[in-house]
């Protein structure tokens, strides 16, 4: 599942949309001040961007063009009490995609970050086919030739970041900042655990996994 930074100064806010994308089934970290979301930002790479614009020691915008100046293409989604349409060309001229106004309704702000994400040439089709493996990450469904196959929640992530990047190698620590919160304490052995699982549920032999181990680099989906 896609991960998402929240950068918001209002920590009960902040907590409430984190949760929501959470349950959703989204990887989410979450800052309360500009520098903390910086920090995020030159450290770990997301799929969207949701930036409040009055943030203390430093500002959305500035972060958001700081952001893009250096080459940051992640959608942005500028989340604020400012609704004067001068502030939004403001705020969309910085380089965000998307702006949305306070009170806002929290199901809209996720059917926002859908459409962004399906903008992404990673992220255009719906349901991720590999040989006889389906991934429909709408409907949280995995089928290996037509049966539905369970998996818990990281796993499931693990699989949909393989499909959606195949035949190419990732380190386990790559896994963990692609896949895990930020925050976490997850290590390689975490990765080995998880991709353990994985297999269990879609290997038919362990001499041909879907997910191969590249000696001393990392592991890949192989299609």
């Amino acid at each position: 599942m896609s991960k998402i930074l929240i950068v918001e100064d209002d920590k009960d806010l902040c907590n409430l949309v984190s949760e929501y994308f959470a349950v959703a089934g989204y990887t989410v970290d979450k800052a309360f001040a500009g520098a903390d979301g910086r920090n995020f930002l030159k450290t770990y790479q997301y799929d969207v961007i949701i930036l409040d614009w009055s943030l203390p020691e430093i500002t959305g915008i500035a972060l958001c063009k700081e952001y893009r100046s250096q080459g940051g293409s992640a959608p942005i989604i500028f989340l604020t009490g400012k609704t004067d349409i001068a502030d939004k060309e403001i705020g969309l001229d910085a380089g965000s995609d998307d702006y949305i106004t306070k009170p806002f309704s929290i199901q809209e702000l996720a059917a926002r970050v859908r459409a962004l994400l399906r903008r992404s040439p990673v992220y255009h089709h719906n349901v991720l086919k590999v040989k006889n493996i389906e991934l429909d990450p709408n409907e949280h469904r995995v089928t290996k030739a037509g049966q539905e196959v369970k998996l818990f929640p990281r796993e499931f992530a693990l699989l949909e970041f393989f499909m959606r990047h195949p035949n190419q190698v990732f380190s386990a620590d790559t896994l963990i900042d692609r896949v895990w919160q930020s925050d976490t304490e997850a290590t390689a052995k975490t990765v080995r655990v998880s991709l353990m699982r994985l297999r269990q549920g879609l290997d038919e032999d362990k001499e041909n996994s879907l997910i191969k181990n590249v000696y001393g680099v990392g592991y890949k989906l192989e299609t």
